[in-house]
């Protein structure tokens, strides 16, 4: 008789093949000796049914029909993938076959691809769960070794379902119900709603309300020039007895009055020298911990620009194309206590520029399984932290290259000492004004000798030493001084980078202490689908990419802003997946069963959808507005989605063509009838276009595209339009009309229009000469007074073509940061 063996991946499977030796049989989807039958799946290939799978009438989303709860859960094979589960079920019926052994990825999700596999096909025989942390052949052959009895994997197999069909049900209600509330029958509009996606959502979003609601406070700080025998320094006021309070802007260098700069200021003029005193340290700097999957994630991004996406799909080939590093979808940075010995394998093996840096490790045993921020069982849950294995070195690409670098320097660094500095603090003192200076000298670099000289070349920050001849008490002749003026900024978007570590940290926005402990393994999110979410997130249309950065669209704020109307912003706070990952944690450690805790979400289900049912806006709702319908003279009020009459007969929505507008260009749209042109309409593809808005004879709010065909953006009619020029770029004409220049290209009978340049972009016109020299050579010259709607600001930029005939920005490097204040000069005389 034989175990038949089925990794969640055919690399998997082949894998395990070549580490259980014996000659294997190639067959069409398996591999096969005396001993084993080995398969894989392809990830998923089983998942829970559709409503109209339940019932035909549920395939039209309606909202009589909702909630739509199962009274049991039924699974089907994926489409795409089902001949591999019809394959995998003839390999499990085999008269042969007598155990199963389950080698899909260690942990919850990897249970559930296997348990629902196993379960639609209704077979009865024994299992028994390898679990793998290491893809190289010696650590598969010690986890056949040591597999466990499927019996021990029962609780995670519940959990798992749990989670899944948990979020089968707030999904699928939560999202038909507020599409239908929302958008009522419109095609192609949908509402995504699910656990993690919204709060993630409104995690960026809130952080735009905080842009846009910023207002700037002013602030002064006094910058000073200090002059010893030998040399100059330069000192920073700091105020007295200053503590961090609840105002985040506040810092210990920052007067938020004038007059008490002026203060300081008059003690400067008032005399030539300053008291200083110093105090010597040392101080020592670890070296960053192992990554995770998010860290790594994060720093990727930071670096070399790369999304989260990015990032996994290069690990996850690093791990099972080339077995250069361990399991990447980790959340631990820690390994287990046995592994000091792996290590100095994996550093005795290194090849190449980093060799001998590593063989250091071994050769002077730096390597301790006391070290309880490298080896600690306590933070090893299902896997741990990502580091080399001992297989030699493969080809790489370049990005495969930058990320191994990436993991095999961390690895190296762990083990090294702390970087040693020696740390001088001098506080100049002018009457009771301090004024403090820091230098900084790289005595030993430890761990950074691993990153090269650049990495610690900024470490010699040396500041001129007190000789005799300045005085005992030492004096500092004050040389320059300046107030400068600033005001504060408001916080940065979120970047990938950023809003993974918000995703990781959700825990902190949970005001409950258990379920932000709940969340402090977890957060929004796993590892291996932070990514996913983020990038779902943006295909959904409800974050756009700007440059690095991601903001949320007018759809997110539609969604966000409904979900708080219904009293239904449970969905939007982290606390959910909080009270979830605690309960899921229960079901695993068998406190809580199953039923109890899918009960709580039928429940929860129901009540949300009955909100979303019943929620109706009334006259309480509405906030009076100084506008007034072109029509009739009625007042218009502010309601959810429109500025409108009490009686509904005249509208105009807050968001049109996916833009958000502005009260400013709705009250000119009713006072002139008509508006623009305006940037940032968006088509249903995310396509970004400019147009004129006009009210037509029945006061219906329409767009104008300037080309005489009145509500295509996409077929502009030319007929009484001249050319003004030939399009260097593609031999077509260039014409101008009233909203854009498009250029437009015959092809036979065909006309295309690849190129379309708004003609005012950000309220900046784009003159002729400049929309020539992008065509010319993709790039502009640097154009001045764009107004950035997020900082309410001028901005300075280049606009350059995109491949796809759409324009962006690119943005010349910034200025050197102000190094010295040197308004005002003393002299001896003063």
């Amino acid at each position: 008789m034989k175990s038949l063996v089925i990794a969640e991946k055919p690399s998997v499977a082949r894998d395990l093949c070549k580490a259980l030796g014996g000659k294997f049989e190639k067959k069409d989807e398996y591999f096969e000796n005396d001993e084993y039958v080995v398969t894989s799946a392809v990830g998923h290939i089983v998942e829970l049914c559709m409503p109209e799978d339940y019932d035909k009438r549920d395939a039209y989303w309606r909202l009589a029909n909702l909630p739509i709860i199962p009274s049991a859960f039924k699974l089907k094979p994926i489409e795409k993938t089902e001949s591999k589960f019809k394959a995998i079920r003839k390999l499990m019926k085999r008269k042969d076959v007598d155990s199963i052994v389950n080698a899909c990825d260690a942990g919850r999700e990897g249970e559930l691809i296997f348990s629902y596999l196993y379960k639609l096909v209704k077979t009865d025989k024994p299992v028994k769960r390898l679990w793998m942390l290491s893809m190289t052949p010696a650590g598969i052959r010690e986890a056949f070794n040591n597999m466990r009895p499927g019996d021990e994997m029962v609780r995670l197999a519940d959990a798992a379902q749990s989670r899944s069909e948990a979020d089968w049900l707030i999904g699928i209600n939560c999202t038909r119900g507020v599409t239908k509330r929302l958008y009522g029958s419109r095609a192609g509009n949908v509402a995504g709603v699910g656990r993690v996606q919204t709060p993630t959502l409104a995690i960026v979003y809130e952080r735009e309300q905080q842009i846009e609601n910023f207002k700037p406070r002013e602030y002064w700080r006094i910058v000073a020039n200090f002059g010893l025998k030998n040399g100059e320094y330069e000192g920073i006021y700091q105020k007295p007895d200053f503590k961090k309070g609840e105002d985040e802007h506040d810092r210990v260098d920052r007067l938020w009055q004038k007059e008490q700069a002026d203060l300081v200021i008059a003690a400067l003029e008032s005399t030539n020298q300053a008291e200083v005193a110093e105090e010597k340290k040392k101080s020592r700097q670890s070296s960053p911990r192992l990554y995770d999957l998010t860290t790594l994630q994060r720093e990727a991004n930071n670096r070399f620009g790369y999304s989260a996406r990015r990032t996994l799909q290069l690990a996850q080939s690093l791990y099972e194309k080339h077995k250069m590093i361990t399991y990447p979808r980790t959340d631990s940075r820690a390994l287990p206590e046995d592994y000091p010995d792996t290590c100095r394998q994996v550093l005795g093996n290194l090849e190449g520029p980093l060799s001998e840096l590593a063989k250091a490790v071994v050769s002077n045993s730096w390597i301790s399984k006391s070290n309880k921020r490298i080896f600690n069982n306590s933070q090893v849950s299902d896997h741990f932290a990502i580091i080399p294995t001992p297989e030699k070195a493969k080809k790489l690409n370049d990005d495969e290259a930058k990320i191994f670098d990436m993991i095999l320097r961390r690895f190296i660094a762990i083990f090294y000492p702390s970087a040693e500095y020696d740390v001088t603090t001098r506080i100049s003192l002018v009457e009771s004004h301090s004024f403090k200076t820091e230098g900084r000298v790289l005595v030993s670099p430890g761990w950074l000798e691993v990153y090269g000289k650049d990495s610690y070349a900024s470490g010699k920050d040396t500041l001129p030493a007190i000789a005799a001849e300045d005085g005992d008490p030492p004096k500092a002749d004050i040389r320059e001084f300046e107030a400068i003026h600033e005001q504060t900024k408001p916080p940065p978007r979120y970047t990938e980078a950023t809003l993974l570590s918000a995703m990781e940290g959700a825990g902190k926005l949970v005001d409950d202490d258990e379920l932000a402990e709940a969340m402090k393994e977890k957060g929004l999110g796993t590892p291996a689908t932070r990514a996913t979410i983020i990038e779902r997130l943006i295909a959904e249309r409800y974050l756009e990419r700007e440059q690095r950065n991601l903001a949320p669209t007018p759809k997110a704020e539609n969604l966000l802003n409904f979900l708080a109307t219904i009293n239904a912003e449970a969905l939007t706070k982290p606390a959910l997946t909080g009270e979830w990952e605690s309960r899921l944690h229960q079901i695993e450690q068998g406190k809580i069963e199953r039923g109890s805790f899918m009960k709580e979400i039928v429940d929860m289900t129901k009540n949300i959808v009955e909100r979303i049912k019943t929620y109706e806006e009334n006259e309480d709702d509405l906030i009076e507005t100084d506008l007034v319908s072109p029509g009739n003279g009625e007042k218009l009020f502010e309601s959810l989605r429109a500025y409108r009459t009490k009686s509904n007969d005249f509208a105009i929505y807050k968001i049109i063509g996916n833009r958000k507008m502005a009260i400013d260009e709705i009250r000119e749209l009713i006072e002139k009838r008509r508006v623009g042109p305006l940037d940032d309409f968006r088509s249903k593809s995310g396509k970004h276009y400019s147009a004129n808005l006009y009210l037509d004879e029945d006061n219906k709010v329409k767009f104008d595209f300037g080309n005489g065909n009145g509500g295509s953006s996409d077929s502009p009619d030319f007929t009484n339009l001249e050319p003004f020029a030939k399009c260097p770029r593609t031999g077509g004409d260039v014409f101008e009309t009233p909203a854009a220049y498009i250029v437009r290209v015959k092809d036979g009978s065909e006309e295309k229009t690849p190129i379309r340049v708004s003609r005012k972009i950000l309220d900046r016109e784009i003159p002729r000469d400049q929309v020539m020299k992008l065509l010319k050579e993709g790039k502009t010259d640097l154009l001045n007074k764009f107004w950035s709607k997020r900082t309410k600001r001028p901005f300075d930029a280049y606009l350059i073509l995109k491949d796809n005939g759409q324009t962006g920005f690119e943005f010349p490097p910034r200025p050197p940061k102000k190094k010295a204040a040197k308004k005002v000069a003393k002299t001896a005389s003063s």
